[in-house]
Parts: C-alpha cells; sequence; structure tokens
C-alpha cells in the first residue's frame, strides 16, 4: 500500500486543475449561505412586525415578496454549487480513469501478469468514482464551513455577544470529533476497497472455473466460499456504517446541545431572568433571529462532518490507485534506436531479460528480423519462446543490450490464449483494423478458413460471440484470432503457437495463408513445439539456456 500523505498528495494535484469549478461552487456556496442569512433576518422581521407592531399583511406584502425572491435566489445558489461541484468531479475522474489507464498501458501485459483482472476493474471503475463525493461536496464544504459558521458568529455577537461566545465554545468540538472518527474511518474504507476486491477476484475465478468445478463435484464448496467471502464483505460493510451513524449521532447531539442552550438564554433573557450582559436588551425580532441563526451556525459543520466519510472513503480509493501507479514499467523508456541494417526490421544485440522470481530467462543473444523472412523458434516449455515475442514486441525491456527498430514498424500479434471479446465476428476483427470494410473481413476469415463456416451463418460477421469467444470452439477462436492477424497491414507479425488447436487439414491451411502473408513481404515469428509450422520457416533458431542456436532451415 502506498503511504496515505502520498495518496493525498496525488488527489491534491488532480484537484488543483479544478480550482475555477471548485471556486465557483464555494462561490455559489458563500452566496446561498447570505440569501440564508437575509431571509432569516427579513422573517424574524415580518414576525416581530406582526406581532409587537400590528401591522397587516397588506402592508407586508413587499417583505413576504422579497422573502419568495430570496428563497429563489438560494436556490439557485445550491444549484449552482451542486453543479459546479459535479462537473469539477467529474472532471477530476475522467483524468485519474485515464492516468490509470495510460499507467496500465504503460505497464503492458507483462507487466500486469501480476494483477487479477477483476483487481484492475476495481481499481478503474469502483475506486475512481469513489473520488466524487470528496471532489463534488468534501472539497467546496472545507471552505464554506469556515465562512459561513463567521458570518452567521458576526451576526448573532451584533444583535447578542453572550449567545455568540456559546455558539463560539461549542464550535470545536464538532472537528475535534471529526478528526478522532476520520483517523479510523480511513483505514476502514481502505479495507473495505481490498475486501470488495478479493471478493471480485474470488467470485470471477469460480465463474471461469465452474466447469472444472461441476466435473469434480466441488461447487458447493465453492459456493459456500463465495457465500464465507461475501459475509466478510458485509461485515466490514457494516462496520463502516456503524462508525458513520455513530459520529453523526454524537454531531448532532453536540450541536442539539448547543442550540439548546442558546435557546434557554433567549427564552429566559425575553421573560426577563436573565438580567447580566446584553440579555436584557434582547427583543422578539434580535431573540428570534438569534434562535434561527443557530442551527444554520452549526449547518455547514455538521455537513463537512458528514461528507468527511467522503474524504475518508476517497483517501482509501486514492491508496489503491497510486499504489498501482507506482508501479514501474518493465517497458523500453522511450522510442528504441533505429535498425543498423536498412533491410532489418528488428535487431537484438547482446539483449539480456530477468525475471525477479526466475532470474535471467534469456540472452545474451543476437538476432536479426529481414522483411518478408518466416523465422520458427522452438524450445521445451520455460525456455523463453513467449519473452523472445514479448521482447521482440516491446512489451518486455532488456536489462542490458540493445533492442533497434526500424521507422514505423508496427506489429501483429497472437498469443497462445487470443482475446475475444463479447460482441459480434466482425467487431472481433476490427480489433486489429477498425475500418475494415466487408470485403476485407471476408477476405482475412478465407484466409484463416473459417470462410465456409461464417457463409453458414443466418447473420454472418454479425453474429454475436459471447465472453472470451463463447459460441466458437477453441480451433475456431484460434482461426477467428488469426484472421485478425490477416487482416492487419502490420509488416511484422508474432505468432505464439499459431496452429496448436488446429486439427492437420486446418493447420495446413493455415499455414498456407501464413505462407501468403511473408510472400507479400511481411516478417513472421513463429513460436512452436509443433513439426509443421516450423517447417514452414526460412530460418529455424531453438532456444536453449536462454541462447539461440541454429536448428536448420525450412
Amino acid at each position: 500500500m502506498a503511504d496515505a500523505p502520498i495518496a493525498r498528495a496525488w488527489l491534491a494535484r488532480l484537484a488543483r486543475v479544478e480550482r475555477p469549478r471548485l471556486a465557483l461552487a464555494v462561490a455559489c456556496g458563500l452566496v446561498a449561505g447570505v440569501s440564508t442569512l437575509a431571509q432569516l433576518a427579513l422573517l424574524a422581521w415580518l414576525v416581530s412586525a406582526l406581532l409587537v407592531e400590528g401591522r397587516s399583511l397588506a402592508e407586508l406584502m413587499p417583505a413576504l415578496a422579497g422573502l419568495a425572491g430570496l428563497l429563489a435566489v438560494r436556490a439557485l445558489a445550491q444549484w449552482g454549487q451542486e453543479a459546479s461541484g459535479l462537473a469539477a468531479s467529474l472532471r477530476l475522474r475522467r483524468r485519474a480513469r485515464a492516468e490509470l489507464l495510460d499507467h496500465l498501458e504503460r505497464l503492458g501485459p507483462v507487466g500486469l501478469t501480476g494483477h487479477h483482472s477483476a483487481s484492475l476493474a476495481q481499481r478503474v471503475v469502483d475506486q475512481v468514482e469513489a473520488l466524487d463525493g470528496h471532489v463534488a461536496r468534501f472539497l467546496p464544504q472545507q471552505y464554506l464551513a469556515v465562512g459561513l459558521p463567521l458570518m452567521v458568529l458576526g451576526v448573532v455577537a451584533w444583535l447578542d455577544w453572550l449567545a455568540a461566545l456559546f455558539l463560539l465554545l461549542a464550535a470545536p468540538l464538532i472537528p475535534l470529533f471529526m478528526a478522532l472518527v476520520g483517523m479510523g474511518a480511513e483505514r476502514l474504507n481502505r479495507d473495505q476497497f481490498d475486501a470488495v476486491a478479493r471478493l471480485s477476484r474470488h467470485f470471477i475465478d469460480r465463474v471461469r472455473g465452474i466447469a472444472t468445478l461441476q466435473l469434480f463435484g466441488r461447487t458447493e464448496a465453492a459456493t459456500a466460499e463465495v457465500h464465507a467471502a461475501a459475509d466478510d464483505y458485509r461485515r466490514r460493510s457494516l462496520r463502516t456504517l456503524r462508525l458513520a451513524f455513530l459520529s453523526s449521532a454524537v454531531l448532532e447531539f453536540f450541536a442539539a446541545v448547543a442550540i439548546a442552550v442558546v435557546a434557554i438564554y433567549v427564552g429566559f433573557g425575553l421573560l426577563g431572568y436573565i438580567t447580566f450582559g446584553p440579555a436584557d436588551e434582547l427583543t422578539l425580532f434580535s431573540g428570534l433571529l438569534v434562535l434561527l441563526l443557530a442551527p444554520e451556525f452549526f449547518q455547514p459543520l455538521r455537513s463537512l462532518a458528514q461528507h468527511y466519510h467522503d474524504r475518508a472513503a476517497a483517501l482509501g480509493a486514492a491508496d489503491g490507485m497510486v499504489t498501482l501507479l507506482e508501479e514501474r514499467p518493465r517497458r523500453p523508456a522511450g522510442r528504441p534506436a533505429p535498425t543498423r541494417d536498412p533491410l532489418a526490421l528488428v535487431e537484438l544485440e547482446g539483449v539480456t531479460v530477468d525475471h525477479p522470481e526466475r532470474g535471467r530467462v534469456l540472452g545474451p543473444l543476437d538476432l536479426a528480423l529481414y522483411r518478408g523472412e518466416i523465422l520458427a523458434v522452438s524450445g521445451p516449455s520455460g525456455a523463453g519462446k513467449s519473452t523472445l515475442l514479448q521482447l521482440l514486441a516491446g512489451f518486455v525491456a532488456p536489462e542490458t543490450g540493445e533492442r533497434r527498430l526500424a521507422g514505423g514498424v508496427t506489429f501483429a500479434w497472437m498469443d497462445q490464449r487470443p482475446l475475444l471479446i463479447q460482441g459480434s465476428l466482425a467487431d472481433n476483427l476490427r480489433l486489429g483494423a477498425p475500418d475494415a470494410d466487408p470485403a476485407a473481413l471476408a477476405r482475412a476469415l478465407a484466409a484463416a478458413g473459417l470462410g465456409e463456416l461464417v457463409a453458414t451463418l443466418p447473420e454472418g460477421v454479425a453474429t454475436s460471440l459471447g465472453e472470451r469467444g463463447a459460441g466458437l470452439s477453441g480451433g475456431q477462436a484460434q482461426r477467428l484470432a488469426l484472421a485478425r492477424v490477416f487482416l492487419s497491414e502490420a509488416p511484422l507479425v508474432l505468432l505464439d503457437e499459431p496452429t496448436a488447436s488446429l486439427d492437420a487439414a486446418s493447420e495446413a491451411e493455415v499455414l498456407e495463408a501464413l505462407g501468403a502473408l511473408a510472400a507479400a513481404g511481411r516478417t513472421l515469428v513463429i513460436a512452436s513445439h509443433q513439426a509443421a509450422p516450423l517447417a514452414l520457416a526460412d530460418r529455424h533458431l531453438r532456444l536453449v539456456h536462454g541462447r539461440l542456436e541454429e536448428a536448420g532451415h525450412g
């Protein structure tokens, strides 16, 4: 976990950009406060004029109209405060989410292997949304909780300094208790975010493995585990709510006691039972106005206390996000140097790759890839074939040595477990070429050996797939991912076990299409155990103890 000061500094940096909107929210809050003071003063004057001076309602109609006007101004100012705060919050959350997504992109697929997808989604969605109340309500209320009570205190002191003294003595109790509550609230919220992340991971893992659980008769045990994790989250949530309700009750108690003391003082002063100080100068107007202003003195402080839990939730969320943002990307910093050989696409010179858990997995090795060639890489499991592809793609930075890249080179990639999203066949194909027309989609599907299958589907390429390609067999999903590679115009194609799930006939079709890609001038790097892809290659290198050795020619 990140240090709390670092999380606060990150939140403050994001909020600095929204100062104009937050300042507008504070200004609208002050206007609403001034309107409230004027409204209460006018109301006290109306009551005094009716009861003491005996004026008729007709004489008081202009004052009643002014009261209605002040009510409209107050409502408009409160709307402006809420709208400005929400606008600042929305923009800040967009920037926080963009910063997280940019950092995830910088970490790359290798850097994210230690993170569960549910935890990442929870950070990018739930934890970012937890910043809303802190920005939209707590930050403006910090200033209003100082400015508005001082305005009220000034008016009350002008009317009766002793009543103002009672309010002043009670005021520090609320922020003091808020500070005491905040010490535990931030920790509870952080623990709650950790618990919901664990629950998300737990649930998604069980859903993904439901077929295996059914085969081994473990569905009841898995259901019990999910229930236990959910119950743990429930207990943590109730603990947070308990703290919130307890703190609100205590704050309301202090405010109610202070208001009651002021009410007793005003009542006894008007009845003449208190003769010291300014009590004998109280009138119905001044006494009623002091009573009306006493709750308004505490209202900004009570609102701040209410939104203090928003601050605690935001700091708990920021702690998890900052922890992720502090992770150092393992990808190369900046642009790679250009290749020295004008015909080469990628050059590796003396490169090594280390993994923290495994030590050195590659190198030192030298390699140059040229346009139009097919390079096959073989080796036992764990030899580093996938790591070599990640190094060529730039997902992994070499510990030593240099990776050089020709200008403008992009790459297409197909993993052992290709990504298929929920959507149509066309949506999945257009991940690699967003602007591809239907004819290009048809050619790519035919090249991957899916043309006949798609032709039999009633909706063709508009046929919907479920998450992770649900609706297709393993081999069909593999070929759909290959069709996406064919659709891409990237000059460098990196393939990790491209025919692992295919039968012999489909494998022959796919390898023929891969050969056509190479004939069109594209460079292919195929990592495989199988003989047929290795036989297709112009060069065959074998990884032995992290080093490349010539294994023969195709």
